[in-house]
């Protein structure tokens, strides 16, 4: 039996899967952080073999064990630019597996866990934001997701910087009322008290110490608190902004040659109702909407990226047998 191990590692976890050649799954791991640049790739190849344990010791019991591995993909983010492919097969080598190694895009592995289809485009939001055009099951255009600092519009912490700077704006009087004030101060911990410290209110003094002391990208944290307010004019403003931005960013890399669905992916979008009818419609031809799908993460397009590199035909009826197969383990 030929086996292919494929992987989606995530900054939040890592996720294996064991995946024959007719798309069926025969075990599934999960483990920590995978993502080499959140991580470092020494943990990261460590939660990969992690993960590659579980679903192989799942996938031994039905038959197929490590000496039928014949390919290993990795679908992550920054894999290629921070660490090599002899790093991870180190760690897989304990294992028994000494197939070779190859790295894919996590935004592939997000766009093919909605669709089967060769082309189209996926658009991921969760604390970061970016957008890819997928042709001929590559991808073939990227934009965005250059981090908290120069980019990532629309994301988590695009919108959670915006709720933090609205709040300090109630509270210093240089912006309107808000209900994200409270929202924030609550979700730090802190209240007013009616202090004040050279002419100011105590309370935002200590909002100030407290945002300053975080990871910038921690901000991200506030982006639930603008979807919670809504009705409340800031906050839907600021919804309305990042679905905005988000849709430039679909719009940058589209090619009105290349047809196909949309898979939107990401923590932001999944809180963004609002945002996955807007672009149905607007991305619709002739009246129709577009096809769109929303996915939670990407283990089973990890799949199918693997068959395809082992030159397996993956057509409707495959998807389906990795996704329904997938979800019998999990």
């Amino acid at each position: 039996m030929t086996l292919h191990l494929a992987v989606d590692a995530g900054g939040t976890s890592t996720r294996c899967v064991v995946v024959d050649e007719t798309g069926g799954c025969l075990g599934y791991g999960r483990a920590a952080s995978g993502n080499p640049i959140s991580a470092g790739p020494a943990l990261a190849a460590r939660s990969v073999a992690e993960a590659a344990a579980d679903a192989l010791r799942q996938a031994g019991s039905a038959g197929g064990g490590a000496a039928g591995v014949a390919s290993v993909l990795l679908a992550m983010a920054g894999a290629s630019a921070l660490s090599s492919t002899e790093l991870f097969a180190a760690e897989l080598a304990p294992l028994g597996v000494r197939a070779p190694v190859a790295f894919a895009p996590d935004l592939l592995a997000t766009f093919c866990s909605g669709t089967w289809r060769a082309d189209g485009y996926a658009l991921v939001a969760g604390t970061g934001a970016t957008a890819v055009r997928v042709e001929g099951g590559e991808v073939a255009r990227a934009a965005d997701g250059l981090g908290w600092l120069l980019g990532d519009d629309g994301s988590g912490f695009w919108i959670g910087e915006r709720v933090a700077r609205a709040a300090a704006a109630d509270l210093d009087g240089r912006g309107p009322r808000t209900a994200l004030t409270a929202a924030v101060l609550a979700a730090l911990g802190l209240a007013p008290d009616g202090a004040q410290v050279q002419g100011r209110a105590a309370v935002l003094q200590r909002l100030v110490e407290t945002v300053y002391a975080l990871r910038p990208v921690e901000l991200s944290r506030f982006a639930r608190l603008a979807f919670q307010a809504a009705g409340d004019p800031v906050a839907d403003a600021i919804v309305r902004g990042a679905a905005d931005a988000l849709v430039r960013t679909l719009e940058t890399v589209t090619d009105p040659a290349v047809e196909g669905p949309v898979v939107l992916g990401g923590g932001t979008l999944a809180q963004h109702d609002a945002l996955v009818d807007r672009i149905a419609a607007t991305r619709g031809s002739e009246g129709g909407a577009a096809e769109v799908h929303v996915v939670d993460e990407g283990t089973v397009g990890a799949a199918v990226v693997a068959l395809r590199h082992a030159s397996v035909t993956v057509d409707g009826p495959v998807f389906e047998r990795i996704a329904r197969t997938l979800d019998a383990l999990r």
